[in-house]
């Protein structure tokens, strides 16, 4: 791809609103947008994008290309990418950002293949060499345990970017930005694989990701039943339970619930953990609350290290105590 300028974020949108996530790769493609003095554009791709596109425009987007077509109403990898594929290359972008979602999983390393260049993958925060105009992106390694700078030396530089590691910029309804159609020919023999059947999973109170309080327990409290004491913590503080993946593994609690390097990044303004050794695997999706609290009968667990407040002793005592103190302080 010859004559590469500005940065383009593949996004995307769901109930007809711009995704959280296409908001916080905004704020990362904004950043670097302004730094090489380029253009930040957004593709979106679906059926309808009216009201995403004027949102991703208030929300710092220069430019949003509407990639529509009736087969991009529902997220089918093989079409997806075809689009994405196109657009890439006719927009020529010197920098391509993509969420690290489900989809993004599966999108990613593909487009950056089709495309012939290499993917920093699961990054945590990104930034431009002026001089270069190179991408550098900071993601984890040995399991969390350390932190790599990877430089990106072929254009289009591609990222993909954690859910939840930016904050979307305060939307401006007066922004300014040019939304251009952008048609692609799909044929539904592109698709190697179809979607027969979608099971919305049913939800009730604040989602994981999005809860300003997590309670989240792990191996150490022995079963599935404790979960309903840490359920009944987390309504309390208006919270959401979340576990790790020990937990999870075990058969506990529904996969939705894991938090960490393989499950879900949460930010919170308060993690509450139950029980958890605090593995680095699993504060690799943590690291972003801005207090810990940690309850674990052992002194020298790991999760100490990592706490702003700690509790030594049996969950089985600390959490119901806790409990009727904060039942005593919601309620009085």
């Amino acid at each position: 791809m010859a004559d590469e300028s500005g940065v383009l974020v593949l996004g995307d949108s769901t109930g007809g609103e711009l995704s959280s996530m296409s908001r916080e790769l905004l704020t990362a493609g904004r950043k670097a947008a302004d730094d090489l003095g380029e253009e930040l554009a957004i593709g979106l791709l679906g059926a309808t994008l009216d009201q995403p596109s004027q949102q991703a425009i208030s929300y710092g987007a220069d430019k949003v290309y509407a990639v529509t077509h009736p087969q991009l109403a529902q997220y089918q990898v093989d079409l997806y990418l075809a689009a994405m594929e196109a657009l890439c290359r006719d927009v020529s972008p010197r920098i391509v950002l993509i969420g690290r979602t489900n989809e993004g999983r599966e999108l990613a390393p593909r487009l950056a293949f089709r495309l012939g260049v290499g993917l920093a993958q699961d990054c945590l925060e990104i930034s431009v060499d002026a001089g270069s105009k190179t991408l550098l992106a900071n993601r984890p390694v040995y399991g969390g345990n350390a932190i790599a700078v990877v430089r990106c030396n072929y254009t289009p530089q591609i990222a993909a970017i954690r859910p939840k590691v930016y904050e979307p910029l305060e939307p401006d309804s007066s922004r300014q930005g040019q939304v251009v159609s952008f048609p692609v020919e799909l044929d539904p023999s592109q698709a190697r694989s179809q979607v027969v059947n979608v099971v919305e999973e049913a939800a009730e109170g604040v989602k994981l990701e999005d809860a300003r309080v997590v309670v989240s327990g792990g191996r150490g409290l022995g079963g599935p039943e404790p979960f309903k004491d840490l359920e009944t913590l987390a309504n309390l503080l208006g919270g959401a339970v979340g576990a790790s993946r020990a937990a999870v593994d075990s058969g506990w609690v529904p996969s939705s619930y894991q938090v960490g390097l393989t499950g879900k990044t949460i930010t919170p303004e308060v993690y509450i953990t139950v029980a958890i050794s605090g593995a680095s695997q699993h504060m690799a999706g943590c690291s972003g609350a801005k207090v810990i609290v940690a309850i674990n009968k052992d002194a020298e667990s790991n999760i100490f290290k990592e706490a702003r407040y700690g509790v030594v002793g049996d969950w089985e005592q600390v959490v119901p105590a806790f409990t009727e103190a904060v039942r005593e302080l919601t309620q009085s």
